[in-house]
C-alpha cells in the first residue's frame, strides 16, 4: 500500500481519553512515551491515566524528561515521580542543570537511561520535552523510546494540525498511536512556563540554607563559565556531586574570591564535584536559561566613507557590547590604537589610547572622563590633539593616566599650540603617572606655562582608578620602552530581587540601601530594621532578596614583547577577563622581527589568551603589510585559541 509522506496513514487516531487508553492499552503494564509539541496536554494526560489506574488499584510511575516545563519535581533535572494521593511523589531525581532538552540531548537520555533502569511494577508515562522539531527532535524521539525500553508511544497532536516527524514515528520498532489533544489544549505563554518553573524551584529550596565551598576543591563538570568571571555564576543552579552520588541541588548566591557562597537544601560539604549548565535566576527572581558568557554580539564594519582607502581606514572597525559598556575599536584592525569604551548607565566614555581621533565627533569629548595611555609613541597619542581642541571651554578636568614621563609629553603637546584667544577657557587635564605603587600627579591647563604638582595618590595592587562600580588596574610591560596595559574590572553589584520583595510585602525604603551596604562590606551578622519594625540579619535578607552580579572585565594591552616576564603579568592581569583586546602585530613566520621591535605575534596573542582563560579575545594592532590577508592572522591565532572572535569571511 502506498503510504504519501506527511499523512497518518496506517497509524490508528484514538480520542484523549485516559479510560478507554487503559482499557485498551494498559490492560499490563507498559512504559509509555507521551510524545507531541509543547500544549498537547501530556502532562495532564499522564495525570488522568495515573488517577484512573489508581482507582483500579494499579501503581503508575511518571518519568518527567522536560526539564524546562516540568509537570513536578524541579526544573533542569529529571525526576521519577509515583503517584500517591492524587498528587506525584518524587522517587528520584537526576540533575541536568539546564532547561534546554534540545541543547542537551545527549545527557538528557543518559539521565533517562539511568532512572527507567530502576525495577518497578506497574506502568511507566514518560513525559517527554517537547522540542519535535529538526535533529534535535529526531535524535530525542528515537533515543528516549531505546533508554527507556518504551512498548507504547502516545503521540499528541492539536486536531487539525500535522503529527510532527510522522516518518519518525512510524519507522519506530514499537506500538505507536495518534492522539488528539483535548479541545481547548494549548501551549501557555513563555511568562507563565517561567513563573511555573520558578514557582517550583521556589519550593524546592523553601526550606534550605546557605553554605559557603571552596570554588577549588571541586572538579566543575558540565558548562560553567569562567571561574574567574564571578558575575556569571550569582543566581546560576548548581548540582552537587560526592562519588557521583548526588547530594542536592543548590543556588549560587556569590562568589567572593575562591568562596562559593550557596542556597542548599542538604549538606554538602563532602562534595567532590559540581555540575553548572546554564539554569539562572534572574534580576526579576524568575528562572531562565543564561545567555552564553561571550554571547553579546560583535561587528567588524568598514567605514562609512566609501572614498577613503583601507591604509587610511586602519581595516574593518571592531564594535561590540560586554555587559553594561559598549566598546569601538575605533581605528580598526590595522589603525592606530584607541578603544572607546561607553558605559550605558552612567552617560560618560573611557578611551584606552589616543591614536588618531578623527572618527570621533567633537561631541564626545565632553563625555570623556578619562583616558588611559599605555605609552607616548606616536601612533597611541597623537590623538590628543583631537581631544584638546574638542574641550575648548569645558568646565571640567579630563584625567590621563599612564607611566613615568606622561607628563611631560602632554605639557609639550599643549605648548606646542599659541593660546592667546582661549584665556582662562582653555582645556584642564589631570595627569597621573604610575610610579611603582604610587601616581605622581600633575595639573595642567592649555594657555598656562606650569605644570602644577598635585598630591600623590596610592596605586595598590596596580588599581590606579577607584569608583564604586569599577576599578581600573595597570600594569608595566616591556617594549624596550615601559608600557602600560589596562584591566576594567567591575566590582559587586547588588540586585534586588523584586519578586521575593513584592512576595513578603516590603516596601523598598532606605533600608535596602543600608541592606546593600551591609552585604558588600561583608558584614553580614548585622541587625537590618524593616518598613514594619521587624529586624532581621543582612545574611538572611540577602540570601532571600539580593542577587549577587557584576559587570564583565575587559583587558586592554598593546605593544609589548612576547617575554616570558610580560606573558606572566598579562596573563595574570587578563585571567578570567570576557573580553581581551589584545595586539597581534606580526605572523609567527616572522617572530624574530617582532622580536626586535617588541611586538608579539599572533601565536603569542593567542596563547596568552588561552592560558588566562578569558571568554573573548579580539586582537588588532595588526601590522599593515598584512591588509591584503588579515584572515591568515585570525586563522593563525585561532590554531591556538579557540575564543578568538573573527569577522565572518574568517569564521
Amino acid at each position: 500500500m502506498s503510504i504519501s509522506r506527511g499523512t497518518a496513514k496506517d497509524l490508528p487516531i484514538l480520542a484523549c481519553d485516559a479510560v478507554g487508553l487503559i482499557t485498551h492499552l494498559l490492560q499490563d503494564d507498559r512504559r509509555v512515551l507521551l510524545y507531541g509539541p509543547p500544549g498537547t496536554g501530556k502532562s495532564t494526560l499522564a495525570k488522568r491515566i495515573a488517577a484512573a489506574l489508581a482507582q483500579k488499584g494499579r501503581e503508575c510511575r511518571c518519568l518527567n524528561a522536560d526539564p524546562g516545563s516540568p509537570a513536578f519535581a524541579v526544573p533542569g533535572a529529571v525526576s521519577l515521580g509515583l503517584w500517591y494521593q492524587h498528587a506525584w511523589q518524587i522517587l528520584a531525581m537526576e540533575p541536568l542543570c539546564s532547561l534546554d532538552a534540545g541543547r542537551f540531548r545527549l545527557p538528557l537520555i543518559s539521565l533517562v537511561r539511568r532512572l527507567t533502569a530502576r525495577e518497578s511494577t506497574g506502568v511507566l508515562l514518560l513525559d517527554s520535552p517537547g522540542v519535535v522539531r529538526g535533529v534535535a527532535g529526531r535524535e530525542l524521539l528515537t533515543n528516549l523510546v531505546e533508554a527507556a525500553r518504551v512498548d507504547i508511544v502516545l503521540a499528541l497532536c492539536v486536531e487539525g494540525r500535522p503529527w510532527s516527524l510522522l516518518d519518525e514515528l512510524k519507522a519506530l520498532p514499537v506500538a505507536v498511536y495518534l492522539v488528539t489533544a483535548p479541545a481547548g489544549a494549548k501551549r501557555p505563554g513563555k511568562r507563565v512556563r517561567a513563573r511555573e518553573r520558578t514557582r517550583l524551584w521556589d519550593a524546592y529550596l523553601q526550606s534550605g540554607f546557605e553554605r559557603c565551598l571552596d570554588i577549588s576543591a571541586l572538579l566543575w563538570l558540565g558548562t560553567p563559565p569562567p571561574l574567574d568571571a564571578v558575575e556569571a555564576w550569582a543566581g546560576r543552579q548548581v548540582a552537587f556531586f560526592k562519588d557521583r552520588h548526588l547530594l542536592a541541588m543548590a543556588e549560587i548566591l556569590a562568589v567572593q574570591g575562591t568562596t562559593l557562597l550557596v542556597r542548599t537544601t542538604a549538606e554538602i560539604d563532602a562534595a567532590d564535584r559540581a555540575l553548572v549548565r546554564d539554569v539562572r535566576r534572574n534580576a526579576g527572581g524568575m528562572l531562565e536559561t543564561a545567555e552564553p558568557f561571550a554571547s553579546e554580539q560583535l561587528s567588524y564594519l568598514p567605514s562609512s566613507d566609501p572614498a577613503s582607502g583601507v591604509m587610511e581606514l586602519g581595516g574593518l572597525r571592531i564594535m561590540g557590547r560586554a555587559g553594561a559598556v559598549d566598546f569601538d575599536l575605533v581605528n580598526g584592525e590595522f589603525g592606530d590604537p584607541l578603544l572607546h569604551l561607553r558605559l550605558r548607565h552612567q552617560g560618560r566614555s573611557l578611551l584606552f589610547d589616543l591614536g588618531e581621533g578623527r572618527r570621533l565627533p567633537a561631541r564626545l569629548a565632553h563625555q570623556v572622563t578619562d583616558v588611559f595611555i599605555s605609552h607616548a609613541h606616536l601612533d597611541h597619542i597623537s590623538g590628543f590633539s583631537w581631544l584638546l581642541r574638542s574641550r575648548i571651554n569645558h568646565p571640567s578636568p579630563c584625567r590621563l593616566y599612564g607611566p613615568p614621563g606622561l607628563a611631560i609629553h602632554i605639557q609639550g603637546f599643549i605648548q606646542g599650540v599659541l593660546w592667546d584667544r582661549v584665556r582662562d577657557r582653555g582645556p584642564r587635564f589631570e595627569i597621573a603617572e604610575l610610579h611603582g605603587n604610587r601616581l605622581q600627579r600633575y595639573r595642567l591647563q592649555a594657555g598656562t606655562d606650569t605644570c602644577e604638582r598635585m598630591e600623590d595618590t596610592a596605586a595598590n595592587q596596580g588599581i590606579i582608578l577607584r569608583e564604586t562600580t569599577f576599578q581600573v588596574r595597570a600594569v608595566f610591560l616591556d617594549h624596550h620602552t615601559p608600557v602600560l596595559a589596562f584591566a576594567l574590572e567591575p566590582v559587586h553589584e547588588l540586585k534586588v530581587r523584586r519578586d521575593r520583595l513584592h512576595a513578603r510585602g516590603l516596601e523598598p525604603g532606605p533600608w535596602l540601601k543600608e541592606l546593600k551596604a551591609c552585604l558588600a562590606a561583608g558584614e553580614r551578622g548585622v541587625l537590618i530594621e524593616l518598613p514594619d519594625g521587624s529586624k532581621e540579619l543582612a545574611s538572611a535578607l540577602g540570601s532571600d532578596l539580593i542577587l549577587f552580579a557584576t559587570g564583565k572585565k575587559l583587558v586592554y594591552a598593546t605593544d609589548l614583547a612576547d617575554t616570558p616576564d610580560n606573558r606572566c603579568r598579562l596573563i595574570s592581569l587578563a585571567r578570567g577577563a570576557h573580553t581581551l583586546f589584545c595586539e597581534a602585530m606580526f605572523l609567527e613566520a616572522q617572530r624574530d622581527h617582532a622580536a626586535r621591535h617588541g611586538h608579539l605575534t599572533t601565536t603569542a596573542c593567542g596563547e596568552i589568551a588561552t592560558q588566562a582563560g578569558v571568554a573573548r579575545l579580539v586582537p588588532f594592532h595588526f601590522s599593515r603589510r598584512y591588509e591584503n590577508d588579515p584572515m591568515a592572522l585570525y586563522e593563525e591565532i585561532a590554531i591556538v585559541c579557540s575564543r578568538v572572535v573573527k569577522p565572518k569571511a574568517a569564521s
